[in-house]
């Protein structure tokens, strides 16, 4: 097979990894890919943006593709799934219809009243004024303010009063995120801990993978704001197999049956954002795509070859197919993240990795290479430093010990990824 990977992140650089892996697979294309992927076997990147649909279409055509996964959720909003199979070419992706899963939070939250999915109560507006109006009304001090379009992780702010609300609310009525802000909801507070649950589609079917926990905020302790993602291990002690079977009859089975009924089956990966807490399981959004990072630790985990199960989404024949875990084996990846992020990350530092990664994965999400071949840092998040281990104290302990001699200036990492599952301990010791 030659199989085309969409996307130039780490993500995407965990799939190209895994699927090169594959005894199936002859050669793995990437656009645009990265340095990280232009190094792996197999791998050849092509300088195609996500954005360019017509040209990854033609791209696929001439390199005659035999399945192409997409990793970003931009190109799968837009429709590239659709000019795909418009143009005979396999896929593996939602279409439009089907990706406003994650397009729209507002029709994310209609399809799951519909389907009958535990979710949190919620409003919608598109005026500031009567925004204002029930958030003067809201029973609780803490609420959760959403943007309803695409914003890139940045249109979600869990605020802790009112006033914080407020100005999350004219903030988005004022054009902080442009169209995405258009809409906006007010959505009731959750407690618990969040867990994320990925599923592989086929339009009736999921097989569901391991589940795994992010890390959102820049700081130890989970403070300071919001990022795309600090680190994540898996699988997630706070979701054993009854409760990943309990989110497959509650959550995906009825999700997917309701997109059916609508004519839009989902096929691809559906990502749901979960709380399990006092009040019990509830979604919290639902992505139409790979998470990142934890599809770092999520296909590092799986025992067996994904790439038929991938075809056999694509395809809409899952079948009795199964992603199985490796027995006792635990991952970790810590997000290594440039300077000033997340609000106006540094690019062009110099970027030194260590010849022997010390049985840790180096996955470039954020990075370039410069025509003398300089690597350097080019993205808020630069590096998802992987491994595996028989405990996760293991697996964090040599990510660690290889973020350790990773050099750039001003790098930034979390020392405390996996501290819930690990009762508040940190593994990681602070970087030189």
């Amino acid at each position: 097979m030659k199989v085309l990977v969409v996307g130039g992140g780490g993500r995407e650089h965990a799939l190209v990894r895994r699927i090169a892996a594959s005894p199936l697979v002859d050669a793995v294309h990437a656009a645009p890919g990265n340095p990280g992927i232009a190094a792996e076997p197999k791998a050849r990147c092509h300088p195609i943006g996500v954005d360019a649909l017509d040209a990854l279409v033609a791209l696929a055509r001439d390199l005659e593709i035999d399945l192409t996964v997409v990793g970003p959720e931009a190109p799968l909003v837009a429709g590239l799934v659709d000019r795909f199979v418009a143009a005979g070419l396999p896929i593996l992706g939602p279409t439009a219809a089907a990706a406003a899963l994650e397009g729209s939070k507002a029709f994310a939250k209609e399809v799951m009243l519909a389907a009958g999915v535990p979710t949190a109560e919620a409003q919608v507006f598109t005026a500031l004024a009567p925004a204002l109006a029930a958030l003067a009304a809201w029973p609780e001090p803490q609420v959760v303010v959403k943007a309803d379009g695409l914003a890139a992780g940045k249109g979600v702010v869990v605020a802790s009063d009112h006033a914080e609300a407020e100005a999350a609310l004219r903030g988005l009525f004022e054009g902080r995120l442009g169209d995405a802000g258009a809409r906006v909801l007010l959505e009731r507070f959750l407690v618990g801990d969040e867990v994320s649950v990925i599923g592989l589609c086929d339009g009736e079917r999921a097989v569901l993978l391991p589940a795994a926990q992010d890390h959102k905020r820049i700081g130890e302790g989970d403070t300071g704001p919001n990022t795309g993602g600090m680190g994540t291990y898996a699988p997630a002690p706070v979701l054993d197999a009854v409760g990943l079977a309990e989110v497959q009859r509650r959550v995906f089975e009825p999700v997917l049956a309701e997109m059916s009924r609508r004519g839009t089956p989902f096929r691809g990966f559906l990502f749901a954002g979960l709380m399990v807490g006092p009040a019990g399981l509830q979604v919290l959004e639902f992505n139409t795509r790979l998470g990142d990072p934890e599809t770092q630790v999520m296909l590092a985990l799986l025992a067996e070859d994904p790439v038929p199960a991938f075809r056999a989404a694509a395809t809409g024949s899952l079948g009795a197919t199964t992603l199985a875990a490796l027995p006792s084996t635990h991952a970790a990846c810590v997000v290594m993240a440039a300077q000033g992020y997340p609000d106006a990350p540094r690019k062009g530092d110099t970027l030194t990795l260590p010849e022997d990664p010390g049985g840790a994965v180096i996955l470039h999400a954020g990075t370039r290479r410069d025509a003398d071949g300089t690597l350097r840092t080019d993205g808020g998040r630069v590096l998802g430093v992987t491994a595996t281990g028989e405990t996760l104290e293991a697996a964090l302990a040599t990510c660690y010990a290889t973020c350790a001699r990773v050099r750039f200036d001003g790098r930034q990492y979390r020392r405390d990824i996996g501290h819930r599952a690990l009762g508040g301990r940190a593994v990681g010791s602070t970087p030189p």
